[in-house]
């Protein structure tokens, strides 16, 4: 048997269809140092080395705008790709899909792993919750200071002031950041009165924001009652609660934009639908009057006896004919009870009509008792509840000169909470007072104290 020559393409395409068909080649986790490296306008193409060979590599715009570092000639790192054969200059190389500094590797790999153990639970592919139209109060878990939390009060301030923001501090990053992020959520879950929750931080590293990556913390988000808003990083960061969560919001302020409206915008529409609704009613009205004035100059109205003409003689048939029948119903019924006359002379139930109906009337006394009795019973019930709902009402018990006092927007429950010079304003039943801290007295089992700040 003769040899068969093949041509160099032939083979190429035969070698480039056995790597794209080998699953260890599809998705490849490299680590090296980057050499031959200049950056380009568009695609990068660059060299991975260790002491012993060197690989070429490519990585499209696309991706590597995404990243989150500046490669440098001679810099460690670490890169997920797949082998690709090149048929025109018959070499291969790996297509970066993405790549890190060496050193944080560890923890993207963790992030792949968990990510594709929740995804096979299908815990990202959970029917998302839809956001309220018009929030009540609004949960937002986040650090009490820096600019998140001053990006959202602002955004929603101006765009929505009459919700309630209640801010749960939590520590979000470190150590004891997942164990504080789980704490304020299952506090939220447990009030259990929050339309919406948005939990959100500013931008950091992998490290920075492993928190939001955390099994426990991405599984506490997801059993959620309330939709969620993930916030957590820049644009371009991405974390498990991000998947996990019922929208994913760029940025603070997008998170506060998404959770409520604009409020007047609101007020707009409704007062559009309001005038569409005077005018459709105008219209609705004008028709129907007119409607009415072309039956009024109806020949029914003018001469109204035509009306009624064809009835009256037909009544006057029916009623003909029902005279007619009744004499022989009554005829029929005479002679009926005739007969049962003659029956009820052979047996007088008179004695047993007498013992029912005494029987008939005890028992409607009683049962008339025994509704009486029952209906007193409930009115005195009813009007012990009403008593007790109208004792129980907060604005009576502020009508007796009972108040409660707040600082910026929060019930002040304790004299912890105050310093000198706080503005309060102290809420009445029938309205509000501002008002300055001079002093604050604390007292305790033995005695006061003064506090002075």
């Amino acid at each position: 048997m003769e040899p068969v020559y093949l041509s160099v393409t032939a083979l190429t395409k035969y070698i480039k269809r056995k790597f794209d068909a080998d699953p260890y080649l599809e998705r490849v986790y490299l680590t090296g140092e980057i050499s031959n490296y200049r950056p380009r306008p568009g695609h990068q193409y660059f060299s991975l080395k260790d002491d012993h060979a060197v690989i070429s590599a490519v990585m499209y715009k696309g991706r590597f705008d995404k990243l989150t570092f500046k490669p440098k000639e001679g810099m460690k790192v670490m890169l997920i790709g797949r082998v690709n054969v090149y048929e025109s200059g018959g070499t291969y190389n790996i297509m970066v899909e993405h790549m890190e500094p060496d050193g944080v590797g560890a923890l993207y790999q963790a992030f792949s792993e968990l990510k594709e153990k929740l995804a096979r639970e299908g815990l990202f592919s959970l029917p998302k919750k839809q956001l309220p139209l018009f929030p009540k109060r609004i949960a937002i878990v986040t650090s009490p200071s820096g600019a998140v939390i001053r990006d959202i009060m602002t955004t929603v301030k101006r765009r929505y002031p009459i919700v309630q923001l209640v801010l749960y501090p939590t520590i979000v990053q470190g150590k004891d950041s997942a164990a504080n992020i789980i704490k304020n959520l299952q506090a939220i879950e447990n009030k259990g009165d929050f339309d919406v929750v948005i939990v959100a931080r500013g931008g950091g590293s992998i490290e920075d924001l492993w928190s939001f990556n955390e099994e426990t913390v991405v599984r506490q988000i997801a059993a959620m009652s309330a939709p969620v808003i993930s916030s957590v990083g820049h644009e371009t960061d991405t974390t498990l609660a991000d998947f996990v969560a019922d929208v994913r919001a760029a940025t603070p302020t997008a998170a506060a934009e998404l959770s409520v409206p604009v409020l007047n915008d609101v007020i707009r529409y409704i007062h559009q639908i309001d005038n569409r609704l005077y005018q459709k009613m105008r219209h609705l009205h004008t028709m129907q009057q007119q409607r009415l004035n072309r039956a009024l100059q109806s020949y029914i109205f003018r001469q109204p006896e035509r009306m009624y003409e064809g009835y009256a003689i037909k009544a006057d048939q029916v009623q003909q004919r029902l005279t007619n029948q009744m004499q022989q119903q009554i005829h029929l019924r005479s002679n009926e009870l005739q007969r049962l006359q003659l029956r009820l002379e052979n047996r007088n139930p008179a004695r047993e009509v007498q013992l029912a109906s005494n029987r008939r009337q005890q028992i409607t006394g009683e049962l008339q008792r025994a509704m009486d009795r029952y209906l007193k019973q409930k009115e005195i019930r009813m009007i012990s509840s009403m008593q007790s709902l109208d004792l129980l009402s907060p604005l009576k018990i502020m009508s007796r000169g009972y108040t409660y006092t707040t600082k910026d927007g929060n019930v002040i429950a304790s004299v912890k909470e105050l310093r000198s010079g706080d503005k309060l304003k102290v809420n009445f039943s029938d309205g509000y007072a501002d008002a300055e801290v001079k002093q604050v007295v604390e007292e305790n089992d033995y005695g006061r104290k003064e506090s002075k700040f």
